[in-house]
């Protein structure tokens, strides 16, 4: 028996993370034997969103599918990459006439991954039903992968949890970003599926959700338009979960929630 080791991160805010990622990203690998790493990049490029420099340079840093979310049509110069490369998805539920895709099928250690991206539909824009959407999404691919994963990009704890529940059967790894605050909930869901629902941030720890505090107070405060710059007086920490994949099975026996932060040697 083998078991395959995934890292997922959180949402990734602002060029400092990417900095950070690009500095360090490799070494955590290494010293981890992270097998693949995907990484939710939709809040990395300035203000937000992702643009195509970015998405290259994580990449290039060490991360294997980048994830996005309701923030990912900020960019237009993305979009053609989107349609040019499979390892940068879309949520799957936005309409078909968009750029991109919203799932695709990686090579990990000789098996096959089936990496998707949904957005909720509570309390944030979102598109069609994202059960719909990732039912559809496993039909289609029946056969042409060996295990799943699903990025869950939502607002709402409950309608994670709701998708979760429901596709765990059928998916081996489930998690929810978006909300930049990781939950203390990793756990093994029907004896196969790891789950947490939210990865959290890589993100500056002296912020308000990787924005800078002051901004986001004075809007709380006075109900006034404030500008939401990305936060650059704290130490950036990278959040994610570890989960651990049997290859005879493909259930995830393992599942535990990790941060990075600060020099890596």
């Amino acid at each position: 028996m083998n078991n395959i080791k995934i890292l997922a991160l959180g949402d990734i805010v602002g060029p400092r993370s990417v900095e950070y990622l690009k500095k360090y990203l490799w070494k955590i690998r290494k010293m981890h034997k992270f097998d693949l790493v995907i990484a939710n990049g939709e809040n990395a490029s300035e203000p937000n969103g992702i643009d195509r420099q970015t998405a290259e340079a994580l990449f290039d840093c060490g991360v294997d599918v980048i994830t996005t979310g309701n923030h990912i049509w900020r960019k237009a110069g993305v979009f053609s990459f989107l349609d040019d490369k499979d390892e940068i998805l879309r949520p799957l539920n936005y309409p078909g006439a968009n750029p991109g895709h919203g799932d695709t099928v990686i090579n990990v250690c000789g098996y096959r991954a089936l990496v998707m991206n949904v957005l909720g539909q509570a309390y944030i824009d979102g598109g069609s039903c994202p059960f719909d959407a990732v039912e559809k999404c496993l039909k289609q691919n029946e056969g042409r992968y060996d295990f799943a994963v699903l990025d869950i990009h939502a607002e709402s704890t409950g309608e994670k949890k709701a998708l979760a529940y429901n596709f765990a059967d059928q998916v081996s790894i489930i998690y929810g970003t978006h909300t930049h605050v990781q939950t203390n909930d990793a756990q093994i869901l029907s004896e196969k599926c790891g789950y947490i629902t939210d990865l959290g941030m890589c993100g500056d720890n002296d912020s308000i959700l990787g924005v800078k505090k002051e901004a986001v107070i004075y809007k709380m405060k006075t109900k006034m338009l404030s500008r939401f710059d990305f936060a650059q007086k704290g130490e950036i920490e990278c959040c994610g979960a570890v989960f651990h994949i049997n290859t005879d099975s493909f259930r995830c026996e393992k599942c535990e929630a990790i941060k990075f932060t600060g020099e890596i040697q």
